[in-house]
């Protein structure tokens, strides 16, 4: 989801779907993700939706979110109506979750349950720093359903570690991952991000190989992105440190791809590896278009078709949950033309790409040339499906560019 909304028009103060979307959902399948915005501190890199306790002040109270967050949840059951759509996925991401109490995350999921109901499978996830779970809180966690943990680990290198501001130790995460298997989680993830100036392909082997060892069944790596307005693109704008080298950052995705391949894990989304069995249900239900309610400052929603996303600071967020409206700031209603448009610009990254059926002609003539450049399946026309070969998903949005322009 994008870090900065875009335009659109002003949502209504009830939170009131258009009558289309209203009638539609229950069509696909339902999640919620939960936004926590709180950091013990923040990194160098990030440009996430997050705050430390100094920059809040007293202005938006950690103590009171999971309230507030509630309330949104008994909003999302009085604008969606009395249909019976169980959860099928809830993530709890940020910011850091898991500086809230283990009983406030509990809370915040029993009210989902509640009002929506699980179902029998689903997949509950938290986000993690190593340095914010202890034995006793990931126990607790597991005890009120939480099946799936997300550890940012980033790398096992001193030196990376100090350039991303990380404040955890090289050593921690694998802690960590030990502690949530030992407290029964399924699923154990692990973040990784490469690229970062300074590191050297043997840094980055070393955290590969951190990160297989690990028993974590599902690894999400990223090349290192400097965004605008943090303090790593200042360092960056100030010459204190290089930018991100773009062919090394390649280097770094075959490299990671072969390591993982020779574990015995599946690259399923071009950034995405898993065991078998180990898929992140919830980003799937992402990139396939799925309905789902963001529940937070500054988290966005889709429900068939239409998209919303909150007031981003907590402050602005809580006084809208109080004065009981809506805390969306604005939405769009999506055409069937940018629905498509955007069904390939996701399907496009996932293992089982896209369908050739749904493209025009004058895509799957993109395509040809995709597959005359190696950048797709040379049989896509006799499987009915274009996916991406090693070497599509470096330029895989390059790819998908050229798929929506024609």
């Amino acid at each position: 989801m994008p870090s900065l909304p875009v335009d659109g028009e002003p949502a209504p103060v009830d939170g009131a779907l258009p009558t289309a979307s209203a009638e539609a959902f229950g069509q696909r399948g339902l999640s919620f993700y939960v936004h926590v915005p709180y950091c013990a501190s923040r990194c160098g890199y990030c440009d996430f939706n997050t705050y430390t306790a100094s920059e809040l002040g007293a202005s938006a109270s950690q103590s009171g979110y999971a309230a507030q967050a509630m309330a949104e949840v008994r909003l999302a059951r009085r604008v969606l109506g009395d249909r019976d759509v169980p959860v099928s996925t809830v993530f709890f991401g940020g910011g850091t979750p898991t500086l809230l109490p283990a009983q406030d995350l509990s809370d915040m999921l029993g009210a989902i349950r509640d009002e929506f109901g699980l179902a029998a499978d689903a997949e509950v996830t938290t986000e993690a720093n190593p340095d914010s779970v202890s034995p006793e809180s990931l126990g607790l966690l597991r005890s009120a359903g939480f099946t799936r943990i997300s550890f940012g680990m980033q790398s096992v290198a001193t030196n990376v570690l100090q350039v991303l501001e990380r404040t955890h130790t090289p050593g921690r995460a694998i802690e960590a991952i030990d502690e949530a298997q030992s407290a029964g989680f399924e699923h154990v993830n692990v973040d990784l991000i490469y690229a970062t100036p300074g590191e050297t392909s043997d840094d980055f082997a070393r955290s590969l190989n951190a990160a297989i060892s690990s028993g974590a069944d599902h690894v999400s790596a990223y090349s290192l992105i400097v965004e605008d307005g943090t303090r790593l693109a200042g360092k960056v704008r100030r010459g204190e440190i290089s930018d991100v080298d773009d062919d090394v950052a390649a280097d770094r995705y075959i490299q990671a791809d072969s390591a993982f391949t020779a574990a015995g894990f599946q690259w399923y989304e071009v950034s995405n590896w898993a065991k078998p069995g180990g898929e992140c249900r919830h980003n799937l239900a992402y990139w396939r278009s799925d309905d789902w309610w963001g529940i937070g400052p500054g988290a966005h929603s889709h429900i068939a078709g239409t998209r919303w996303w909150n007031v981003r600071h907590p402050s602005a967020y809580g006084d809208r949950i109080e004065a009981g409206l809506s805390p969306a700031q604005a939405r769009e209603i999506l055409t069937g033309d940018q629905q498509r448009d955007e069904q390939i610009l996701l399907a496009i990254r996932l293992k089982d790409g896209l369908i050739a059926a749904g493209l025009s002609g004058e895509q799957l003539k993109v395509v040809d040339v995709a597959a005359d450049n190696g950048l797709v399946n040379s049989d896509w026309a006799a499987t009915g499906r274009v996916t991406l070969t090693q070497k599509g998903r470096l330029l895989a949005d390059r790819l998908a560019i050229d798929l929506l322009t024609e």
